[in-house]
């Protein structure tokens, strides 16, 4: 089994889980002073969110990301980019590309690298023909899209629930509605990864997105016209989506008429279960160790 220092300064709850449910013997730090640390006995050293100079460690591979910043920052960067042993990942492939577009980012190694999806906890319960409930999920979006979207809803008298990232929730009430819930239509900004979607479709809770093209349709977000997207892990077994309000009443015809036939699960137990994203983290390793 490969043999990892994690540097926890900090890593994403989700992220933190998963890595710990990984095939891999970790030992954890919460400091940057590898002086301290004997490095020899580490395949490779994890720091997802503080760079280290690793030129002063020449013979140890290090892994970084993805919480250092949202645009790559130079100092942090230049702290990373100067040898062969550094691979900095981002969760999902739109990032990776992202962050190659910027200039200072031209010798640093960038891999996808997406954790794993809790898919035990987040699991059907039963069938979707014994499911009742409809919910709208919204995320920093435009509030007239969810105003629309539920007018639509009320028109047709099918009762709904509204999750609201910007009010919070618990998760065990989200667990349990999604459960229950035969759909959800999703209207969210732009994600890395996008947890809360995943453990949705993880229940096999086929999902209508209303997707996002650019990162400044998140309000609030002050992007430029920067590519972005809802969903960085989809196909056609999850359900379907759009960009425009205009194409929503045939989509949803579309999507309601197919519902039976979508296999959202099943997608992500091939894609993105903690089993998968383990064997994932592991080639990372190995490909930093071939050099």
């Amino acid at each position: 089994m490969l043999k990892l220092l994690f540097v926890n300064t900090w890593l994403h709850d989700k992220n933190l889980y998963a890595l710990q449910k990984y095939n891999l013997e970790i030992d954890t730090i919460n400091h940057t002073n590898l002086n301290v640390v004997d490095l020899s006995k580490y395949d490779a050293i994890y720091s997802p969110t503080t760079p280290i100079d690793t030129s002063k460690y020449p013979n140890s591979k290090f892994i970084f990301g993805p919480h250092f910043s949202v645009f790559p920052v130079k100092q942090q960067i230049d702290m990373i980019k100067q040898s062969k042993n550094v691979i900095y990942i981002q969760p999902s492939k739109w990032v990776v590309e992202l962050w190659k577009n910027f200039d200072l980012c031209d010798s640093l190694r960038l891999k996808e690298l997406p954790f794993g999806v809790d898919t035990d906890k987040f699991n059907e319960k039963k069938h979707i023909n014994k499911k009742d409930l409809v919910f709208i999920y919204h995320k920093d979006r435009d509030p007239n899209e969810l105003e629309f979207v539920c007018s639509y809803l009320n028109m047709l008298k099918i009762s709904y629930k509204v999750f609201s990232y910007k009010n919070r929730y618990s998760e065990q009430e989200y667990l349990n509605y999604l459960q229950n819930s035969k759909y959800g239509i999703w209207i969210g900004r732009h994600e890395s990864q996008g947890f809360a979607l995943e453990e949705a479709l993880s229940c096999n809770v086929p999902l209508l997105v209303w997707n996002v093209v650019l990162m400044n349709q998140e309000i609030g977000g002050n992007y430029d016209d920067i590519y972005g997207t809802s969903i960085p892990y989809w196909s056609d077994k999850c359900g379907m989506s759009f960009t425009d309000f205009t194409e929503f009443g045939n989509c949803y015809y579309e999507f309601i008429k197919n519902l039976n036939y979508y296999e959202p699960r099943k997608y992500i137990v091939d894609n993105l279960s903690i089993e998968k994203c383990s064997d994932r983290f592991i080639e990372i390793i190995n490909l930093l160790n071939e050099n």
